[in-house]
């Protein structure tokens, strides 16, 4: 959507399993870049915003969309998650936000927008989700303290919690079919939100149409988090 829009795109992929699928996708995009970006590796960060800067001069915007639990504490009940799992995580989920808003802060030269993925077991306990809703809840709040703090620097920060779509990331959550059912017949649409809803959002937050909106968590999921009983 933001390519469609004039925006020239930076892909980042962890690790060379990912490479090829990201590539494809930028070799559709005119004057994009692929680079590697482990973000528990400070220095191949700091490699890829080098690289950015040298490429395209300034940043205008950063989507940040990483998460990682390792399976099994995906399954089964929270209070058995260790404490490896429950750290790596949260450094990989949610510190890896700051991490990179700081990276991304001192190519904004003119301000720009930081953007987040979330999701509703930040806020509400969903089965099998466990750690990674933890982690989630700690993102959110991440964004708004984020948002305070480069907001002196004409920088937004903002997530989007976007109702469960049926990606390569979230069939990593057990049953994850039967959440998309749920989620589906439950929501004020009847239906399950699109990838190309969520992508058409994320180009809202990240333009100037939103210039006056930062620190907030916007719910794309075709009205599923107002429901009650």
């Amino acid at each position: 959507a933001c390519s469609e829009r004039g925006a020239k795109m930076a892909f980042t992929y962890q690790g060379e399993r990912l490479k090829e699928n990201v590539e494809k996708l930028a070799s559709e995009l005119p004057d994009s870049l692929v680079l590697p970006c482990d973000v528990t590796n400070q220095s191949e960060v700091d490699a890829a915003f080098e690289a950015v800067g040298r490429k395209y001069g300034k940043l205008d915007f950063l989507i940040h969309s990483i998460a990682f639990a390792p399976r099994e504490a995906l399954e089964g009940e929270f209070v058995t998650t260790t404490r490896e799992a429950f750290l790596t995580a949260l450094e990989i989920s949610a510190f890896s936000l700051t991490q990179l808003a700081l990276g991304a802060s001192l190519l904004m030269k003119d301000g720009g927008s930081i953007l987040t993925m979330s999701y509703y077991g930040a806020e509400k306990v969903v089965m099998n989700y466990n750690v990674m809703g933890v982690a989630k809840a700690a993102l959110e709040a991440s964004t708004r303290y984020l948002a305070a703090d480069l907001g002196k620097q004409n920088i937004r920060v903002n997530a989007i919690s976007a109702g469960p779509i049926n990606t390569l990331s979230a069939r990593g959550v057990k049953n994850m079919g039967s959440l998309l059912t749920y989620v589906g017949e439950r929501s004020p649409l009847k239906r399950n939100v699109k990838a190309s809803e969520v992508g058409n959002t994320a180009l809202f937050l990240v333009s100037d149409l939103a210039s006056g909106i930062t620190g907030e968590t916007i719910y794309v999921d075709c009205g599923y988090n107002i429901m009650g009983v």
